[in-house]
């Protein structure tokens, strides 16, 4: 049976520690805290541990100690207890955590589900006793859980990682490409190199700069970098704020969305930035930008997601020389590699083999109502449940009240995403769909994906086909005039929302003949 046993962190108080029936020779796992900060870890020896921090400035300050023990506990499992601890308490914010991130592991051991059972356990007290606030749900529901520096990464995740810091640390300065398609964690991967980059003692003091293009995940992760000790909004940056400072290191994350010089809102800024840099404006694009302003740079890309035309063209990215990392291990997505591949073969009309993930929910719905009523249902089961779209329906609620609703079919009535900026998390977004610029970044539970009237199927050809004037996105085809240039945008567009979905993804498609056609690769 565990126990959680509370002591005044201070000098006069180690003795009490030591004569402690746990507070030597055996393996506990300790919280040092002080209402803002903590600190978590695991020993075989409380006491002489506790001495030991207190010689740690840091750590000095810090004013109870807990220490959590059981009869049955054994370093594996203090390790693993240890680990988990860290990634639920930084998402859990109460604290900021003095942690670095370089110790924290996953790994397999005898017993392991039982020990997991226990930490369920523990945590619940730990709430009892006013130590952490939220359910380990609500956690894991939570973008400070999901792009938390505090994670325990995959073989080849800490391999990349390991790679790119021995490069930077050699003084390499071949700029590095990690490559992944959805799922294989490369926002986690990215955040992870961040924090790292700050606790080593030869970077400490490089000017570290995370580059996220879209708008909305950039305001998600400042706001996850507000609550990890050593980082800080203002590392969080646009493309745009790449000349603002002299960066040593940029990290750029979802780089298949930087831009070139097309269809943009404000060519003036554009412009400015590339003549800062002393590059020719009609030739640059904002991957210069990148390479001009730092000493070191880290791009994480994958050509599938690229959406729009002023996305960055993958031509552009052979023409470059990388040191080449790849990401393969899938995180998120419970139907795996297999997943991501088939879905893709369905869109390539290469007719795979029917599967059945048996760790997946794979649904084709043939009434929309049907989909939006199980999405619903698994909202309030699961939470992060949404529904999805492409950009086939005008967006006519927009800056207009007079009217509800923006997509119909079939008689049900659905309105677009009333925000875009962190639409996910917005009150009200189970009962709106949201689009690519909505999504993109983003993890789901489930995903309920709405494919419109813009994608059908040639029976004749075994071809999906793209109706141009059904797509109405302006911005995302009026620079494209080659059909099969915006029918890869548009599948790449539907291959991003089919891979949202970290349980399930369910889909309906209004278009009969492409319903046929995928009809077979669905099971109920």
């Amino acid at each position: 049976m565990y126990e959680i046993k509370k002591f005044d962190y201070k000098k006069g108080n180690f003795d009490l520690i030591k004569i402690y029936r746990y507070g030597e020779n055996w393996p506990i796992v300790y919280i040092l805290e002080d209402g803002k900060e903590a600190y978590v870890g695991e020993t075989n020896t409380a006491c002489r541990r506790a001495t030991q921090h207190y010689g740690n400035e840091e750590r000095a300050k810090l004013k109870s100690l807990y220490i959590i023990a059981d009869d049955e506990y054994n370093k594996s499992a203090t390790l693993d207890i240890e680990s988990s601890l860290i990634r639920y308490m930084s998402g859990d914010g109460k604290y900021l955590l003095q942690n670095g991130n370089s110790g924290i592991q996953e790994s397999n051991y005898y017993d392991r589900e039982r020990y997991q059972a226990k930490f369920e356990t523990i945590w619940k007290e730990l709430q009892k006793i006013n130590i952490v606030k939220n359910d380990l749900l609500q956690i894991e529901n939570s973008d400070l859980f999901k792009y938390s520096p505090y994670k325990a990464l995959t073989e080849d995740q800490l391999a990349v990682v390991g790679e790119i810091m021995r490069s930077i640390e050699n003084g390499e300065k071949i700029p590095h490409l990690v490559s992944g398609e959805p799922g294989t964690g490369k926002t986690i991967v990215a955040t992870y190199l961040v924090k790292a980059l700050t606790m080593k003692e030869w970077s400490k003091d490089m000017e570290v700069g995370l580059v996220i293009p879209m708008t909305s995940l950039r305001r998600t992760l400042k706001r996850v970098f507000r609550n990890v000790k050593g980082l800080y909004p203002g590392m969080v940056i646009g493309p745009y704020d790449v000349i603002k400072k002299k960066y040593d290191i940029l990290v750029v994350d979802e780089a298949h969305r930087l831009q070139r010089r097309l269809n943009l809102t404000n060519y003036p800024d554009f412009d400015k930035v590339s003549a800062s840099l002393g590059l020719d404006k009609e030739e640059t694009n904002q991957l210069d930008w990148v390479l001009k302003s730092s000493k070191y740079q880290i791009f994480f890309y994958d050509r599938y997601q690229a959406v729009k035309p002023a996305d960055i063209r993958y031509d552009v990215i052979e023409d470059i020389t990388f040191k080449i990392h790849e990401l393969v291990s899938q995180m998120r997505i419970s139907g795996g590699e297999k997943y991501i591949e088939y879905v893709r073969d369905i869109f390539n009309c290469k007719k795979p083999h029917p599967n059945k993930f048996y760790t997946y929910e794979f649904k084709l719905f043939d009434k929309v109502k049907d989909l939006v009523a199980a999405i619903k249902l698994k909202d309030r089961e699961h939470g992060l449940s949404r529904i999805l779209a492409g950009y086939a329906w005008e967006w006519k609620t927009k800056g207009n009240n007079s009217i509800d609703y923006d997509i119909e079919i079939d008689e049900v009535r659905l309105k677009w995403n009333s925000v875009t900026q962190d639409w996910v998390n917005s009150p009200n977004a189970i009962n709106e769909v949201g689009c690519i610029h909505t999504i993109q970044g983003y993890d789901l539970n489930y995903a309920g994906v709405i494919i419109g009237p813009e994608l059908s199927y040639d029976k004749d050809k075994n071809n999906i086909i793209v109706d141009k004037s059904k797509y109405l996105d302006f911005n995302g085809k009026r620079a494209i005039s080659d059909p099969a240039e915006l029918e890869a945008y548009i599948k790449n567009i539907y291959k991003t929302l089919l891979t949202r979905g970290i349980k399930g993804t369910y889909v309906y498609i209004v278009d009969e003949n492409l319903r046929e056609y995928m009809r077979e690769y669905f099971y109920d």
